[in-house]
C-alpha cells in the first residue's frame, strides 16, 4: 500500500502553478522533485505536509504515516536555540526525557562537531543550520522525508556527506527531494517528478536518466504535434478542392466530402497537443568585450593570507590566458574566497585588505598583505565580479535603480531588460530584499552582461539558479569562450565548464588533471 496517494492535484496561487497531478510515494522512493523556480515545488511539499490545502484533488495518506519535512528557512522560534536543543525539541516530550541518546546518535551520523553543539543556531553558518534542520526532521525516523532545497549553503564535503546519509537511511524510508543540484540528485533519487502546470512526468530513474527520457518524450510529442498539424492542413486544402470542383460542378457529393474532410482536420487540430514549453524564469546572457592580450592575469608566488596576517597558500607561478575557464578546487578554509578577494583587488587596483603576513620580508608581502604585489594584470582587463552574496547589490536598492545608477540607460531600456531577466514590472521598484533568491541571481548575471568584461570572476554562480538557469549560464560561458576563474561547489556545472583546474593543497596552488580526484577525496575527508 502507498504511503502517500496524489489524485488529481492541483494547485493555483495567481496562475496555475500544477494541475491533473498524480503520484504515489512508496516505501524505498527516493524521489526527485524537478521544476524551475517559483513552479510548486515548496506548495507541493507543504500540501505533502497537510500544511497547505491544494485547489483541486486529493492527498490520500496511510493511517499513522509520520511526515519530517525540511523548509528552506529556519523557523523563528528555533533560531535561539543551540544546535543539540533544536534537535531534541523534535522529539515527543516523553520520548526526549527517556531517548535523547537518539539526538546524539544522529549528531554522531552527520559528523556534528562536539564544539557546535551546545551553539546557538543564530551563531552557526547557514550550512549547519541547514544541517540542523535536517537532523531535526529525521532523528524521529518518519515514514516520509521531505527535503526542500537540502544542500543550500553546504559546501562540496558537507553535500557529499548528506548523499552518504540519505543513502544510509532505513530501506523503508521513503524520501521526497526538491532540488536544482543535479549530481546530488543523481546520487540519492531513484526516480524524478518534473512538476509542470499540466502533464507533469514521471519517470522510475535518477534526475540525469529521467532528464534525457523527459527531453526523448517530449520530442516524440512535437514530431507527433507537427505531423497531425501538417495532416490536419493537407486534409483542408483536399477540402478547399473539392469545395471548388462541387461548386462548379454542383455534385452534392462532392459537397458532402468537403464537409467530412474539414471536420477530420477539426478533429485533428482539437486532439493535437503541442509539446510542453517551458516558461523561462529569466533570460541569462553574458558578453564578451574580447582583449589582444594573450595573458590577462599572472600570479607571481603570490602568498594568501588570512586577515590577521596567517598564511594560508602560495600560488606558485601561473597564468591565466584567453579562453581559460578555470575552477579553484580548494576544502572550507583553504583561501579560496582569499584569492578571489587578492585577484579583485589587483585588478582593480585597491589597496588588499589585511595584515602582512607573519615573518615576511618586504620584498615577499602578498596580495592580501596590503600591497598587491604578486598579481599582476593586463591593462585591458576589464573585470566581471559577481559573488554569492551579490554584496554589490544593496537590499534597500531597487531593481531599476541598480541598473540606472550603474549604466548609462533610460528607464525604459532598464525595464526591458529587467524584464527580460525574469524581474516583473511590479518588483522593479521594489528594494533587492523583497526578490527571491533566483530573481537576485539572474539580476547579478544581468549587471555582469551590462559590464561587458573579458575576465569573470565567479564566486558561488549557480547558487538560487534552477537547473534551467544553470544550463543557461553553462551555455553563454562556452559560447563566449568566456574567460574566467570561478569557485563552486556544484559538480556538474564544474564538469560542463572548467577547462582548467587549480587546487589549493598543502599551502600551494597547484594545477591539476581535473576535479575528479578532488571530489572523490571530498566523501572521505
Amino acid at each position: 500500500m502507498p504511503l502517500i496517494t496524489i489524485r488529481n492535484l492541483g494547485v493555483t496561487l495567481g496562475t496555475p502553478l500544477f494541475a491533473g497531478l498524480n503520484l504515489s510515494v512508496n516505501a524505498a522512493d527516493r524521489i526527485g522533485l524537478v521544476a524551475a523556480n517559483g513552479r510548486g515545488k515548496s506548495t507541493l511539499l507543504a500540501c505533502l505536509t497537510g500544511a497547505l490545502e491544494a485547489s483541486e484533488g486529493e492527498i490520500i495518506r496511510a493511517r499513522g504515516l509520520t511526515i519530517g519535512h525540511v523548509e528552506q528557512n529556519i523557523p523563528p522560534a528555533l533560531i535561539g536555540a543551540t544546535f543539540h536543543a533544536a534537535v531534541l525539541s523534535a522529539l515527543p516530550a516523553d520520548q526526549a526525557d527517556s531517548e535523547s541518546w537518539r539526538v546524539d546518535v544522529m549528531l554522531e551520523m552527520m559528523e556534528v562537531p562536539e564544539a557546535l553543539r551546545a551553539r546557538r543556531l543564530s551563531e552557526l553558518s547557514g550550512g549547519w543550520q541547514r544541517l540542523a534542520l535536517i537532523a531535526r526532521c529525521a532523528v524521529g525516523e518518519p515514514d516520509v522525508l521531505l527535503l526542500d532545497e537540502p544542500t543550500n549553503h553546504l559546501d562540496l564535503s558537507r553535500i557529499v556527506r548528506l548523499e552518504a546519509f540519505l543513502n544510509g537511511l532505513p530501506r523503508e524510508a521513503a524520501v521526497v527531494v526538491a532540488s536544482h543540484d543535479r549530481a546530488f540528485l543523481d546520487a540519492t533519487t531513484n526516480a524524478t517528478l518534473f512538476l509542470r502546470p499540466e502533464n507533469a512526468a514521471v519517470f522510475a530513474l535518477p534526475y540525469g536518466r529521467a532528464r534525457a527520457a523527459l527531453d526523448a518524450a517530449d520530442a516524440a510529442d512535437e514530431r507527433r504535434y507537427q505531423r497531425d498539424m501538417k495532416q490536419a492542413a493537407q486534409l483542408r486544402q483536399q477540402a478547399a478542392k473539392l469545395n471548388n470542383i462541387g461548386i462548379n460542378s454542383g455534385s452534392d457529393l462532392l459537397v458532402v466530402k468537403t464537409k467530412q474532410l474539414k471536420q477530420r482536420a477539426e478533429k485533428l487540430e482539437e486532439a493535437a497537443k503541442p509539446a510542453h514549453l517551458e516558461r523561462s524564469a529569466g533570460a541569462i546572457r553574458l558578453a564578451n568585450r574580447g582583449t589582444h592580450a594573450k595573458v590577462l592575469v599572472t600570479l607571481e608566488d603570490a602568498a594568501i593570507a588570512t586577515p590577521d596576517g596567517s598564511l594560508l597558500f602560495r600560488t606558485g607561478r601561473q597564468f591565466i590566458c584567453q579562453g581559460d575557464r578555470i575552477v579553484l578546487l580548494g576544502l572550507n578554509g583553504a583561501g579560496k574566497t582569499r584569492l578571489v578577494k587578492a585577484l579583485r583587488g589587483a585588478i582593480a587596483g585597491a589597496p588588499a585588505e589585511g595584515a602582512p603576513i607573519k615573518g615576511a620580508s618586504a620584498e615577499g608581502v602578498s596580495a592580501e598583505g596590503g600591497t598587491g604585489a604578486g598579481i599582476k594584470a593586463t591593462p585591458s582587463l576589464v573585470l566581471g565580479y559577481g559573488d554569492q552574496a551579490l554584496a554589490d547589490l544593496a537590499d534597500a536598492d531597487t531593481p531599476l535603480l541598480s541598473l540606472t545608477r550603474r549604466f548609462a540607460l533610460s528607464e525604459q531600456r532598464a525595464r526591458a531588460l529587467l524584464a527580460g531577466a525574469g524581474i516583473a514590472v511590479e518588483k522593479q521598484g521594489q528594494p533587492l530584499g523583497r526578490l527571491s533568491g533566483g530573481q537576485k541571481a539572474r539580476l547579478g548575471l544581468l549587471v555582469l552582461r551590462l559590464t561587458e568584461p573579458n575576465f569573470y570572476l565567479l564566486d558561488e554562480p549557480t547558487n538560487h539558479l534552477d537547473i534551467e538557469g544553470q544550463e543557461a549560464l553553462e551555455t553563454e560561458l562556452m559560447a563566449h569562450q568566456a574567460t574566467c576563474l570561478f569557485v563552486s561547489h556544484d559538480r556538474s556545472f564544474v564538469r560542463a565548464v572548467a577547462n582548467r583546474f587549480w587546487r589549493i593543497d598543502r599551502k600551494r596552488l597547484v594545477e591539476v588533471e581535473d576535479a575528479e580526484a578532488f571530489f572523490a577525496e571530498a566523501a572521505t575527508d
